[in-house]
């Protein structure tokens, strides 16, 4: 990790408070207090799209706008610094997420749990995307990118159709593929489909990429009003295309289904360009310090309450403040749900200090 101390210049306000309403919402969405929750604050058990299924999706098409922005300042070329920048941030997101689970099995205890250490996880899924779209942003012209987005739409679209990827059991080629690559004991033991199994990295690098494009259209040299109207147009085109080849293959977040991710960045591109409106066409900013505090410091943040959800579950943290949230409210769901804005508060008073001195910490 390293600290820097100055903010990027000419920074789209807007771009953080997306995403930091979106890490706040994966924080959320991942703390509740107890086994009653509100049906939109939990992901759809197969096919579907309920709001909890949203913020993973729209974290990484937010990967893939500031990989466009990150890239851009070394003008989409090789170089050592760039091969060693993409490097590092690749590996160091994946130590983190290997340490997260590691630290889950110490506090347990299993201090050498490597038997049974899960590889796959939500920052692996989210490093090796960065590190492909980013190693392509600076191969290839970037105006293949919508088109190769789709050739791993179709590409994976196939391999679902051929595979029984449909399946919610053992048969999915999802499944089998996982079983086969990683070993049963390394693998998310609550489904039998791993959600960020090997294969789903194809649709999301292809997600990622379309991220990228859309960040392309936002640090166009057009002024907010233009970049508005072409984001919003942009996004609408491609959530509809979504819903349109929904009827033939599902929207479905466990096996992110090509359906699934153009639904999910055609709205995170209208949702985008909503916020340039609001945050930075009109001015409308008394609402955004609480957000941008997750924004500048998203995957730090985020990390952090990971860390903080396993220590308050293994120590017992958690039952104790969930019962006595629930004596005050004894409806389950409504108690459940003050804990989990009670958790993602937490996390705010640790990351508003660092926001208000400027102190961004870049994994």
């Amino acid at each position: 990790m390293e600290t820097v101390q100055k903010a990027p210049k000419k920074r789209l306000l807007s771009l953080d408070v997306l995403r930091g309403l979106t890490v706040a919402g994966m924080i959320l969405v991942n703390n509740g207090g107890g086994k009653e929750i509100f049906s939109p604050l939990q992901h759809s058990a197969w096919n579907g799209v309920s709001l909890a299924d949203l913020v993973f999706p729209l974290f990484l098409f937010m990967v893939g706008i500031s990989t466009y922005i990150s890239l851009r300042k070394f003008k989409f070329q090789w170089s050592v610094p760039l091969a060693k920048k993409i490097l590092k941030r690749t590996c160091l997101i994946l130590i983190i997420g290997w340490g997260i689970y590691w630290f889950e099995f110490c506090c347990k205890g299993n201090f050498l749990p490597f038997d049974q250490l899960r590889i796959p996880g939500v920052l692996h899924r989210i490093a090796i995307s960065y590190c492909i779209v980013a190693v392509l942003a600076v191969s290839i012209n970037h105006k293949w990118f919508p088109w190769l987005a789709g050739t791993l739409l179709v590409v994976y679209a196939f391999i679902l159709w051929l595979g029984n990827g449909y399946a919610m059991n053992s048969t999915n080629i999802l499944a089998v593929v996982d079983r086969y690559v990683f070993g049963e004991a390394h693998l998310y033991h609550k489904s039998p489909i791993d959600p960020e199994g090997l294969l789903g990295v194809i649709p999301s690098v292809a997600h990622t990429m379309i991220g990228f494009c859309f960040g392309k259209i936002m640090m166009s040299e057009k002024n907010l009003r233009d970049k508005m109207l072409q984001l919003f147009q942009t996004g609408f085109i491609v959530m509809m295309l979504g819903l349109l080849f929904n009827y033939g293959l599902p929207m479905n977040k466990r096996i992110w289904s090509p359906t699934f991710v153009l639904f999910t960045c055609g709205f995170a591109g209208c949702l985008q360009s909503w916020f340039i409106d609001v945050i930075d066409e009109k001015g409308h900013k008394r609402w955004t310090p609480f957000f941008e505090s997750f924004g500048v410091n998203p995957l730090f943040l985020y990390v952090f309450s990971e860390l903080l959800a396993i220590v308050f579950d293994v120590y017992g943290i958690k039952k104790i403040l969930y019962n006595t949230i629930n004596t005050v409210i004894t409806n389950g769901y409504f108690a459940s749900l003050v804990y989990a804005v009670l958790f993602v508060v937490l996390c705010w008073i640790v990351g508003y200090p660092l926001y208000k001195k400027k102190i961004y910490i870049k994994i």
